[in-house]
């Protein structure tokens, strides 16, 4: 999992940039459903999940590409099947306890 930002150390502008990804990544509903689904299951892989989304394992690469990149979700392979989690603290530390609700298994 990626540090958190050094505010002290970074520049004002990168800091912006990394949060405008993060935001940007869950700005969409497909993205969010995601997020959902993979809380719900606590794991899951691109086929299953594929199947609970209905949607090409083309279209849902793109998806957490962009969930992975903002680091919102992590990836594990286990033999040749990619697994994916939610990265809990990163949720937590960037949504309001409201929405942390959605992406919570125990809330």
């Amino acid at each position: 999992m990626k540090k958190e930002i050094d505010l002290q150390e970074t520049p004002l502008e990168t800091v912006f940039e990394v949060y405008e990804s993060k935001f940007k990544a869950i700005a969409d509903k497909q993205r969010l459903q995601i997020m959902n689904l993979i809380t719900q299951k606590g794991e899951v892989n691109v086929n299953d999940l594929a199947q609970l989304v209905n949607m090409t394992q083309s279209k849902l690469s793109y998806h957490l590409k962009i969930l992975l990149d903002a680091n919102l979700i992590v990836r594990e392979t286990r033999g040749t099947w990619n697994y994916y989690k939610l990265n809990q603290e990163e949720v937590n530390h960037l949504l309001s306890a409201e929405l942390c609700c959605l992406f919570r298994p125990t809330c």
